[in-house]
């Protein structure tokens, strides 16, 4: 399948691979009603490895704000629920999943990243979660369980970039690779990924998960709710 998500698909792995280079990958709606159909239609085959790249410069740029001026906050509520969505779709997933980030990440792109259970980065990539600045929670509890709380805390209060080598020594990156090793990290994902049989994969990941689906969902739709989240994401683009 080929147009801003290219899924390719090898035995038992699935390779989803975002397609808007133009727009660093951002996660317009379209993007992620793909994503979600393309999980769900992952596990329905019985599939055992996702793994989630980006096209371009960069892995993802986030929530695609292209269209900010003609969206209402009930819009933007929506296409928060349905990340949120997507988030733990692939945060719950009885496969192995593994992401590899590129480039300049923001925000949801960051939170796709970092719900895999194996993150692959290039030594030149950056981190930043610049939700909180106009009022967003969301994936803030799922980074705070990867990293602690104390380092989540200070991360996303100051909105900070974090390069390659801080989001691996914070754990948001489990590897720092070059783009040649790329094909390699997938070679070793899909043995791992076949080691155990997928009852007993999805055993373990369901015993060792942290998800609070409804938790997360609830404190996503609170904080997006408050009047005027149009406005502060437009005063946050306006103040670079």
């Amino acid at each position: 399948m080929t147009g801003i998500l290219e899924t390719g698909v090898e035995e038992r792995s699935w390779t989803f691979t975002l397609n808007r280079p133009d727009k660093l990958n951002a996660l317009n709606a379209e993007l992620v009603e793909a994503l979600i159909e393309g999980v769900s239609k992952a596990h329905e085959a019985g599939a055992r490895l996702l793994v989630f790249a980006g096209n371009g410069k960069s892995f993802s740029a986030g929530f695609d704000q292209g269209e900010l001026e003609r969206e209402s906050d009930a819009d933007l509520l929506m296409r928060l629920v349905r990340i949120e969505s997507l988030l733990h779709l692939v945060a719950s997933s009885p496969c192995l999943t593994v992401a590899f980030a590129q480039g300049r990440n923001f925000g949801a792109g960051v939170d796709l990243f970092a719900t895999c259970r194996q993150r692959y980065s290039t030594h030149d990539a950056s981190f930043r979660m610049p939700g909180l600045r106009f009022g967003l929670v969301l994936g803030t509890r799922r980074f705070g369980a990867l990293v602690g709380h104390r380092r989540a805390r200070e991360v996303l209060e100051q909105t900070s970039t974090i390069s390659a080598a801080e989001a691996f020594e914070l754990g948001l990156v489990t590897r720092l690779i070059n783009e040649a090793e790329r094909a390699s990290a997938t070679d070793d994902a899909r043995r791992i990924a076949s080691l155990l049989d997928r009852e007993t994969q999805q055993h373990l990941y369901h015993v060792l998960s942290t998800e609070q689906a409804d938790q997360d969902m609830a404190n996503l739709v609170r904080s997006a709710a408050r009047p005027g989240l149009k406005s502060r994401m437009l005063d946050y683009i306006r103040q670079g």
